[in-house]
């Protein structure tokens, strides 16, 4: 059923989500809400509490933290939909060697560690492609070709922002991940229904735009972007050590691009518009129109996590 209370006006929501294999976990100020289509086209619901941090109330730390949480978090809930989602003969399948052990020696807490580590796994490969692949291009040109300092900051941003639109492109060519970014046009497209005040049905939220200002796509454009700007400081005597004030720096990039994305978010200026630019384009490569339903599911997703008073949700509230 639609979320009988409205807000009165458009305002901007502390409800966010992120696409899954076949479903959508959407967040709200109290509740989270995993949906998935499992293969026979029911809706598998599951529900999780939300729990406030520490962290959450103190400039940059929250940048940090919440990052390596959402990372987390993240990779747990693509897990758990990937496993809904599976066709019953993939169910059935004999599982390997590998899995049987894990399943009769392993608990929830070796569970939860393999899962941090996926996603520290994750966050090296970036590292690797979009810290260390274009010092080290931008090192060996620079062998060749004579360049000055700031022609070496501008040609390893060239190079970092065509190796990621690169990367963000091949994923859009498998047919998972184009589905994926599918049910991630859903969910921007149902939360800007629910931010225009409107009952929450397929044929209302079909006519909102699958583009939104405050989505993880545009923090990482903003981290990349501001990258730039904040390593160009950095000597360029060695390509290693480079990498290396890199890495000192990353949690810093973070903070301050965190703190960037959330006060624009708040902002009607030219300035925060601006700042949305860049992410509002990388979206037409991470999001793409859904069917009526991958919206349904995002109904079913956001609906259980709205709050009764729609004020709680107003993120220029916090």
């Amino acid at each position: 059923m639609p979320q009988e209370t409205r807000p009165a006006e458009k305002f901007r929501t502390t409800v966010g989500g992120q696409a899954l294999m076949e479903g959508i976990m959407m967040r709200g100020p109290q509740k989270i809400c995993c949906a998935v289509r499992r293969p026979d086209g029911s809706v598998d619901l599951s529900y999780e509490d939300v729990h406030t941090h520490w962290y959450n109330k103190v400039p940059l730390v929250r940048g940090v933290c919440n990052m390596v949480e959402n990372l987390r978090s993240g990779y747990k809930y693509l897990m758990h939909s990937a496993d809904i989602a599976l066709s019953e003969e993939e169910q059935q399948a004999e599982p390997s060697r590998l899995e049987k052990w894990l399943d009769e020696h392993t608990g929830p807490a070796f569970q939860n560690a393999l899962l941090t580590l996926s996603a520290f796994v994750g966050v090296v490969i970036a590292i690797v492609l979009f810290m260390f692949l274009p010092t080290f291009f931008t090192g060996l040109i620079a062998k060749v070709l004579p360049l000055g300092r700031w022609a070496r900051v501008i040609l390893e941003a060239v190079i970092k922002l065509a190796l990621f639109l690169g990367y963000m492109f091949l994923c859009t060519r498998t047919k998972e991940i184009h589905r994926m970014f599918s049910y991630h046009g859903a969910e921007h497209k149902t939360i800007a229904c629910y931010e225009a005040g409107e009952e929450l049905t397929v044929e209302n939220i079909r006519r909102h735009s699958r583009f939104h200002p405050r989505c993880g796509t545009s923090f990482l454009i903003l981290v990349l972007l501001i990258s730039i700007l904040l390593y160009a400081v950095l000597p360029w005597t060695s390509t290693g050590l480079r990498v290396v004030y890199k890495l000192a720096m990353l949690p810093l990039l973070v903070g301050i691009s965190y703190e960037v994305l959330r006060w624009s978010g708040r902002s009607n200026s030219a300035l925060a518009r601006a700042i949305a630019v860049p992410g509002l384009w990388l979206q037409r490569m991470t999001t793409f129109e859904p069917d009526d339903s991958m919206i349904e599911i995002a109904i079913a997703a956001v609906t259980p996590v709205l709050p009764a008073d729609p004020k709680e949700a107003d993120w220029t509230r916090e």
